[in-house]
């Protein structure tokens, strides 16, 4: 089959759970044989990555603009295209779907509803409300609508009416026993809390740094236990300055920007402590999966898309309640064998339930399923 992928920024940097879920399934279909197409926003790309076809077209700067215009583009680019299939992700984005649906009705049409993105408190109203108008199309243009988790497939159900299909994230794990970057940070094995976020206000990071700051001022946590965050901001620069004011001047809060290079994760995921997700919303973590199988500690806040992967093997808090967090901090740190061993659990059970090739395997099929359909 002849596959494009549209609504993702690219797949040379995961900037995000989008990128990191288009980047695995379609390298994965590639490798199958499939001839894949991945629209991207980056000009210095690679004309093909991991055998995808990487497609530039040009966009504009801008938060509120960037996505669409890149989208839109893209959407009529693809009508001229001999694909079988065009895969949206997002609401956003899949705002545009009916391009595709109107010109080119033979084309198999489908959507991954990853997030419910207008909840996210960096949109102004206006963003907000075209977000949910997103979220409706989404939900019913497509031949066929991915979910990420069961809470979106019952939202789905019950506002818009529709049978969407659920086919879960992957856990991208890989273990490094490499220590160099950790120890150019000052960072030892198992002395930091770690988290990997996009700096944004709904993941959360203010009440974490609040919460840490706040059991070591009273000596619950060990003076030598650090703080890391990986992440950068995305037209976020208010908060970022935020969080980098409420760090300043501390060596046990360490933010590190955004990081691509997969070692360098590889290395913050494998000596952590624990891994902390205090996020207000979320669709389903790829970054939380990659923690649970790593087999790390996790605390996280007691959103219905963290409790769902996470089940009864972690600490959960109170969302956006400072206070609990830090005790579940300090409960982690009194309580490393017990937590330990929930890290274990959770281990196995996210081998089970969350892969990436079960993920490319069953969208593919479902490929298959629709184009019969249409025939």
């Amino acid at each position: 089959m002849k596959i494009a992928f549209i609504g993702q920024k690219g797949i040379t940097t995961i900037a995000g759970g989008v990128e990191r879920r288009v980047s695995e399934v379609s390298s994965r279909m590639a490798k199958k044989g499939h001839d894949v197409f991945v629209y991207t926003r980056t000009k210095s790309d690679p004309k093909k990555i991991n055998g995808v076809n990487m497609v530039y077209l040009p966009t504009i700067a801008v938060k509120s603009l960037e996505a669409i215009v890149h989208t839109f583009l893209a959407s009529v680019h693809a009508i001229f295209q001999s694909y079988d299939v065009v895969h949206y992700q997002a609401p956003g984005p899949s705002s545009l779907c009916w391009i595709i649906r109107i010109f080119r009705p033979d084309i198999t049409l489908v959507a991954t509803f990853n997030s419910q993105d207008a909840k996210h408190k960096k949109w102004g109203v206006f963003a907000q409300t075209y977000l949910k108008f997103g979220e409706r199309i989404i939900s019913t243009v497509p031949n066929k609508t991915i979910v990420v988790s069961e809470i979106l497939r019952d939202m789905v159900k019950e506002e818009y009416g529709k049978n969407a299909v659920v086919v879960r994230n992957g856990a991208h794990v890989i273990k490094s026993e490499k220590t160099d970057f950790i120890e150019k940070h000052n960072l030892e094995k198992n002395k930091y809390f770690f988290t990997a976020s996009r700096l944004v206000r709904h993941k959360g990071i203010h009440y974490l740094i609040s919460a840490f700051r706040d059991a070591k001022s009273e000596g619950k946590i060990p003076q030598d236990m650090k703080m890391v965050v990986v992440g950068g901001g995305a037209y976020t620069d208010d908060y970022v300055a935020q969080v980098q004011e409420m760090a300043h001047g501390r060596d046990d809060i360490v933010l590190l920007g955004h990081e691509s290079d997969r070692e360098i994760i590889a290395q913050l995921f494998t000596h952590a402590f624990a891994y902390v997700q205090p996020s207000e919303a979320e669709g389903l973590s790829n970054a939380l999966l990659e923690a649970l199988g790593h087999g790390l500690p996790v605390i996280a806040s007691d959103i219905p898309e963290n409790i769902a992967p996470i089940g009864e093997n972690g600490l959960v808090f109170q969302n956006s309640n400072v206070n609990d967090l830090k005790e579940k901090l300090i409960f982690a740190v009194e309580n490393e064998e017990e937590v330990t061993n929930m890290g274990k659990i959770a281990k196995k059970q996210t081998e089970k339930n969350y892969s990436w090739q079960k993920n490319a395997e069953m969208t593919l099929e479902l490929y298959r399923e629709i184009a019969q359909t249409k025939s």
